[in-house]
């Protein structure tokens, strides 16, 4: 009987989750609901069985309100009925039109309208609602004569005082207006709860006519919905016959141009794949992808094909993919296998310049009404919930930022702070916005709105009201669509290594950069600044760690890098096997077959498939059930107990000892749930060679494209400094040589527009199109005349030195600028300046520190491009020892003077800790570690140069200092600012350094890791 309840997804307003409100009905024994959340139907899905599954008959629809007005109720009859409220929706979200009052014609919905809003005449699917506190207006024959169209309605909002609050709160967060401001047709009704359906019908017991209307209504809703049948896009042709042929063709093609026209192995493996795609019927999907990147490919795009797609041969041969599957041994079950049902899922990236080029083409090719990103809810996360709860209760700016940036136990204890910590929490994952996937899209073989409305983001690619979670659940499987910045620096580095050297590099073609010795050098050192992946810290300290010199050994790095498998401890094991390949044996014959390559440590998912054949002589499909049953959730005791059961008996099978198979069973149990695909690491390991030959051969040019595609890992400045190393002549941005990014000319790189902090976006496009129309600017005033231009923008690019070509002092072109300005009418420019000779001032010579282009730099850059920060530090020390001699220092006391880059927090078993990255003053990298009890004492102090104190430990080749002490080393003032001292100092805080924070239990120490390193006795 209750026909109009709200969860949580009723966004800002509803405050019931979704499990927890049909629960809430079954204790009230009520046989049937429906779940009308507030123009969407993001729960309907979860809401179906959930009521299923509770005995209670679910009723689907939606409430329709425009600018919070309640104007009616939608509740679908079946399937086609949810379609026609999708569309309806839809149309006004696209259109941004507001929803009318009255609702259209439907054929297969049935329309309830509040009291206040029902229109004189009603068709024959519509009622009026009427509330259980409305129904002493049926005393008024304007009502009562209206008896044989209305229904009960009992709106459900809340489950009881407490959420009352809470929903007025979240009313108040929405409306962005103190809860003292609310009016009562902000919220809803306080009697707005779901009570035992008799106590409802007894409301009504003296209107029987009402009670039979209701009971009609949801008599007539009949919504099935068939859950676990494939939605997306069937076939790619006409047919499976006919997608089948097509897939074959192109792969026996793809094999002959990869493999040549005999190769046994190759044609074994695609037969055997085509087998299991077109018996899974999964044909069409490769097809549409195929069909992509064979799009991209026309234009000159650069796509890579990642995930655990890349162990698929037809996938290799279509070009969807880059990773040969034979020549690394991966497993096509891991991607796709007989027992695997849902269809297969392909992770592509493309540069994030280009990816919406790609994402236009799929939704001209397939259809806007056939296509759509997969939805994602953002809930309320710590700090956006006491920042909005603490808003409403009034609090101070300076209070709102503690709350939201502090923990809560040192948050104040007065009754607001204890009110807002009490709301706060039961906002708690509470969905506060819907969101577009970050790459999800859904090709759908019917129209997306039978299933959904769509709602269109400022991104301007239409979404779904669901998640992808909910999408899989009802059938569909997104196509990941997904951009890198990785990507962006090598397609760059090659359009500018063609203009700038004139020189075409087919870096598509992998075989001039995979395992090339210059490139393995630089690996093995740990020289990876800019590129892709393998540039943080960690990874280049794990790469001078294993001296990586081979493709293979970075696909292993890539991996064990990962934070699940560093997690496992298979990272610390892995580093020790790789450097001591005497010190260990083993475990069993298999595993040095299988897995000799990884020192027998199952260090990829494919690796648990591998024992489990080979070891266990499951088939490969089962050892991918296996797999996924250490690895997934909600895993109950019983079925992991039925598979560990089925796996001792395979094993007994093939003659092995009972101890030797529960100790590898215990392995892959402890292992499985944290290794990585290893096609994933080989993408990666492959762009990661791309990326690499293009800084090794072209450096100047490849960190120009890594500035220009704004960084990776490290801030602009990070990059800057590098390019520099690499050759660069750094220039700051000029009037006559600068584009919105940075621009080579040779090695002279000049920084863009862009880096300008306080230049529009707008002006830098202007400054360069009219210098493109009309040539470069001769003058200042030649510059003023052409550009419109207001004093602020001027000063922004003479303090940079954007007209340094005119040979005149920044405090010369401030004058000039300020005479020219102070008389200038726009409707003289283009005239009178043009027609009258440039006016030459007589200007007195000002005095300047060789400083102050520095301090403007960092104000207007945040950091400085003229000297080093070295060069402004009081101190003339610079340490006594170099980075490039710590390895020399192995067990020593080092004193270090350096800049700081970055710092990663990391939680240990001994408390928080840090790892630093620093640069000397001959601009070489090191790392120093920064343990609980030391940050105590010396902590850190923000960006700048510090005075370091500790003690090297050489692990692996890699040096690292455990700092003892260190102190920040204060700066030059500013002497911009000499006769102001309260200025003198503000210019530093626009230094910048890259933090990156962790939260996830300490990674355990190496005792705890639990590999044997020795064969088991008796065996």
């Amino acid at each position: 009987m209750y026909l109009n309840c709200h969860s949580y997804h009723s966004l800002r307003y509803g405050t019931i989750p979704l499990q927890d409100l049909v629960h809430l009905a079954a204790a009230c024994k009520v046989s049937a609901m429906a779940l009308t959340d507030i123009n969407t139907v993001t729960g309907i899905y979860d809401f179906i069985k959930f009521c299923k599954a509770a005995g209670i008959k679910p009723l689907v629809g939606i409430e329709f309100r425009c600018d919070h007005k309640l104007c009616y109720i939608g509740l679908a009859k079946n399937c086609q009925g949810l379609g026609e409220m999708n569309r309806f929706l839809t149309r006004h979200n696209f259109d941004d039109t507001p929803l009318p009052l009255i609702a259209p014609v439907f054929e297969n919905v049935i329309i309830i309208y509040p009291l206040d809003n029902a229109p004189a005449v009603l068709q024959d699917y519509e009622y009026i609602g009427i509330r259980p506190d409305e129904l002493l207006l049926l005393f008024h024959e304007k009502w009562n004569s209206r008896l044989d169209k209305m229904v009960a309605l009992q709106p459900v909002t809340v489950r009881g005082k407490e959420e009352f609050n809470l929903h007025k709160i979240l009313r108040a967060i929405d409306l962005n207006i103190l809860g003292s401001m609310l009016k009562e047709n902000d919220y809803c009704n306080a009697s707005e709860m779901m009570v035992p359906q008799e106590a409802l019908l007894e409301n009504y017991s003296n209107y029987p006519s009402i009670t039979n209307n209701t009971q009609n209504v949801i008599d007539q809703c009949h919504f099935e919905y068939e859950f676990g049948i494939p939605r997306n896009k069937k076939y790619y042709t006409e047919n499976r016959k006919t997608d089948i042929q097509l897939l074959t063709r192109l792969a026996e093609q793809g094999m002959v141009k990869k493999y040549g026209a005999h190769n046994a192995a190759a044609k074994a493996r695609v037969a055997r794949e085509l087998k299991v795609i077109d018996e899974l019927e999964f044909s069409g999907y490769f097809l549409i992808t195929w069909d992509i990147i064979r799009y991209s490919n026309s234009i000159g795009f650069m796509h890579v094909g990642r995930g655990s797609g890349a162990n698929s041969i037809i996938a290799y041969c279509l070009g969807i993919t880059a990773i040969c599957p034979l020549e690394l041994d991966l497993y096509f079950e891991r991607f796709l296998n007989l027992n695997r049902k849902s269809p297969p899922d392909f992770d592509i990236d493309w540069s994030w310049k280009e990816r919406d080029t790609i994402l236009q083409y799929i939704f001209d090719r397939y259809g806007a009404d056939h296509v759509a990103f997969c939805g994602t809810n953002v809930e309320f996360k710590y700090r956006s919930i006491f920042r909005e709860v603490g808003k409403v209760f009034g609090l101070p700016k300076e209070e709102l930022d503690m709350l939201a940036t502090k923990p809560m136990d040192t948050h104040d204890k007065n009754k607001r702070v204890r009110q807002v910590h009490k709301y706060g929490k039961m906002l708690a994952k509470f969905p506060n916005q819907r969101s577009m996937h970050s790459c999800g899209i859904i090709i759908s073989e019917e129209p997306i709105t039978n299933f959904t409305t769509l709602e269109m983001p400022p991104k301007g690619f239409p979404i779904v009201q669901f998640d992808m979670h909910v999408a899989e659940d009802i059938g569909f499987e997104k196509f990941d669509i997904l951009s890198q910045r990785g990507l962006g620096h090598i397609d760059e580095a090659v359009r500018i290594i063609e203009k700038n050297r004139g020189v075409k590099v087919d870096i598509r073609d992998t075989s001039i950069c995979i395992d090339e010795a210059k490139c393995n050098e630089y690996l093995s050192k740990g020289w990876t600044i800019g590129n892709f992946y393998i540039e943080s810290p960690a990874m280049r300290g794990l790469l001078r760690r294993l001296l990586c010199k081979s493709y293979k050994v970075l696909v292993a790095a890539s991996s064990i890098i990962r934070p699940g498998v560093a997690q496992s401890g298979m990272m610390t094991e892995y580093i020790f096997r790789h450097n001591n390949p005497d010190k260990f044996e083993y475990f069993h014959k298999v595993f040095e077959k299988q897995l000799g390559e990884t020192y027998g440590i199952m260090v990829y998912q494919e690796d648990v498939i591998k024992i489990a054949l080979h070891y266990g002589g499951l088939p490969a499909e089962d050892g991918d059930i296996l797999r996924r049953a250490m690895s997934g959730k909600g895993r109950s005791k019983e079925a992991l107990q039925k598979v560990k059961d089925h796996f001792i008996e395979c094993c007994a099978a093939q003659g092995h000892p009972l101890e030797l198979s529960q100790e590898i069973y215990r392995q892959i149990e402890s292992f499985a749930g944290y290794s990585f695909c290893k096609a994933h690491s080989a993408s990666y390991a492959v762009e990661s060679y791309q990326s690499l030959y293009l800084k090794v051969y072209y450096p100047v040019e490849f960190m120009v494209a890594v500035i220009n595609n704004q960084g990776g890992f490290y801030r602009t400045e990070v990059y800057v400094h590098e390019a520099r190393m690499s050759g660069a002549v750094i220039h700051n941005p000029c009037v006559n040589k600068s584009e919105n990014e940075a621009t080579l000319y040779g090695v002279d790189a000049y920084l863009g527009f862009m880096h300008l902090d306080g230049l529009e976006s707008k002006l830098a496009s202007a400054i360069i199109e009219e210098r493109q129309r009309n040539g470069d600017y001769l003058s200042l005033e030649d510059f003023i005349n052409r550009m419109p231009i207001g004093i602020e923008s001027i000063q922004t690019l003479i303090f940079i030195g954007a007209f340094r070509f005119t040979g005149k002092t920044k405090n010369q072109l401030l004058v000039i600028a300020r005479l020219i300005l102070s008389n200038f009418k726009p409707e003289d420019r283009a005239i009178k300046l043009i027609q009258e000779p440039v006016k030459e001032y007589k200007l007195p010579a000002l005095e300047r520190s060789a400083f102050e282009d520095a301090f403007d730099e960092i104000e207007l850059l945040g950091f400085p491009v003229s000297c080093s920060p070295f060069d402004l530090l009081q101190t003339r020390s610079r340490g006594n020892v170099m980075a490039k001699d710590l390895l020399n220092f192995h067990k020593k006391q080092v004193r270090m003077i350096a800049y700081l880059v970055s710092r990663k927090h990391v939680p240990t078993v001994r408390g928080e800790m840090y790892f630093g990255t620093w640069v000397d003053v001959n601009g070489e990298f090191f790392d120093t570690a920064h343990f609980n009890n030391v940050l105590k004492t010396y902590p850190f102090q923000g960006p700048g140069c510090y005075l370091l104190l500790g003690n090297v430990e050489v692990d692996y080749h890699f040096p690292t200092i455990t700092i003892t002490k260190m102190a920040k080393l204060p700066f030059i003032p500013d002497p911009r600012y000499s006769n102001a001292n309260e200025r003198q100092y503000e210019a530093h805080g626009q230094l910048r350094e890259d933090i990156s924070m962790t939260d996830r239990a300490p990674y355990p120490q190496e005792q705890a890791i639990g590999l044997p390193r020795h064969k088991m006795k008796k065996v």
